[in-house]
């Protein structure tokens, strides 16, 4: 019985662990209506997963002594979560927009969201359907009277929802797309950018899942069997419900996800080369005066002990610098055409990577080297706050070529007489 509704339990599931994971910010934002709707839109599809299960239609059947009510309940729970979906939309844009239309907006939906459902009600109440009907109820019983009325009711309030909401979405996406074109997009624009993509592409399978199943049951009525429509889509009706979540839940949080998550752990990535480079030969990451960050530590208190451990060893080859070499690198990529946070970068990779070599030779260090270089070094953090990042990045794209420049630029500076020299 449980594998039987396996795939609506595991939907459930995930959607329960979400709610689960926003119930702390629930407590502390009930006031907000964005807030309420965003963890109604988890429990209704969550509760309603749980009610289509074919265990869970037979647990409720002989609890109740009513057959088939599950049907029903879930057939109200989908009403109102495709209800709560436009209302967190008209939410999201009514912040910007007329919040007085908005509010009259909102209202409208709901008030015909309860009358929906209440309507819902009746109908099944006048119906008879006294054999469960597990997995086919739609099809089975589309020509008992007032339970055929009642499911076209569900459905056609389903597949409005679905097309309004594909609208909405879609004109909300070319605005943004106009908004954007003349500024510096975020992480806020880009996330909802992708959340109201995937709520086009949901909506639309809902819209596509609806009238599927109206075609069916008007199959029934002109005495055709056209289960097959309702059977083969089944499947995809979670998978589709879970879309409409993770649309309408990436704005919410994927911005967090793209600063605290995806850029530092970009960073940490592109940060390798230097951390190599400038590392004391013979030590590891304990050897600094930073405790390293615990296994469970997030991307962002990675990235901050990276960068201060980088930094730390960077102090240790100062003395080894030679701005000769980030001169003459410096030059080199200006004239190769490179941005001058680019040629700034590129010339610092020149002559951490001379030093680092000069460390190995045993050459010592000098203070007056240490000096010039920790002035280049803050110098450029003023106009690039990622200027460890774009050193790491400089070494990696020299080490990329064939004709390593830093290379041929570390040995035109010894032919000259310009390479880092003993103290």
């Amino acid at each position: 019985m449980v594998d039987e509704g396996a795939n609506y339990y595991v939907s459930a599931a995930v959607l329960g662990t979400a709610l689960l994971a926003k119930a702390p910010a629930l407590l502390r934002g009930w006031r907000s209506p964005t807030v309420r709707t965003v963890n109604a839109l988890l429990l209704l599809p969550c509760a309603g997963f749980v009610l289509s299960a074919p265990p869970t239609v037979t647990a409720v059947n002989r609890l109740t002594g009513v057959s088939n009510l599950s049907a029903l309940l879930v057939h109200c729970l989908m009403t109102a979560y495709a209800c709560a979906s436009l209302v967190l939309l008209d939410h999201w844009r009514g912040d910007s927009g007329d919040r007085a239309r908005t509010r009259r907006r909102i209202r409208g939906w709901k008030a015909a969201c309860c009358l929906v459902i209440v309507t819902l009600a009746g109908l099944f109440a006048l119906g008879d359907v006294p054999v469960e009907r597990p997995r086919d109820f739609d099809t089975y019983y589309a020509a008992t009277p007032f339970i055929g009325a009642m499911l076209v009711l569900y459905l056609l309030a389903y597949v409005v929802a679905g097309a309004a909401t594909a609208v909405m979405c879609w004109n909300w996406l070319l605005d943004i797309g106009g908004s954007t074109a003349h500024r510096t997009r975020t992480a806020t624009d880009a996330s909802l950018r992708v959340g109201l993509l995937v709520l086009v592409i949901a909506a639309l399978a809902n819209v596509v899942f609806g009238l599927f199943k109206l075609t069916a049951i008007a199959g029934r009525w002109a005495g055709r069997d056209w289960d097959v429509l309702n059977a083969c889509l089944s499947p995809f009706i979670s998978v589709s419900g879970m879309m409409v979540g993770v649309g309408l839940l990436v704005p919410a949080f994927g911005p967090g996800f793209i600063d605290r998550v995806w850029h530092p752990l970009r960073a940490v990535a592109a940060l390798r080369p230097l951390w190599r480079l400038v590392r004391t030969p013979g030590t590891g990451p304990r050897s600094t005066m930073f405790l390293p960050p615990p296994w469970y530590a997030g991307p962002e208190q990675v990235l901050l002990y990276r960068m201060t451990t980088i930094h730390d060893w960077m102090l240790g080859l100062c003395g080894h610098c030679s701005d000769a070499v980030r001169e003459q690198a410096h030059r080199h990529a200006e004239r190769s055409g490179a941005a001058r946070r680019e040629a700034a970068a590129a010339g610092l990779a020149a002559m951490f990577r001379a030093a680092a070599e000069a460390r190995t030779g045993g050459s010592p260090p000098a203070a007056e080297r240490s000096a010039r270089a920790v002035a280049a070094v803050r110098a450029a953090e003023a106009e690039d706050r990622e200027l460890l990042v774009s050193i790491s990045r400089a070494l990696t794209a020299a080490d990329a070529r064939a004709d390593t420049p830093v290379d041929a630029r570390i040995e035109a500076t010894t032919q000259a007489g310009g390479a880092p020299q003993p103290g």
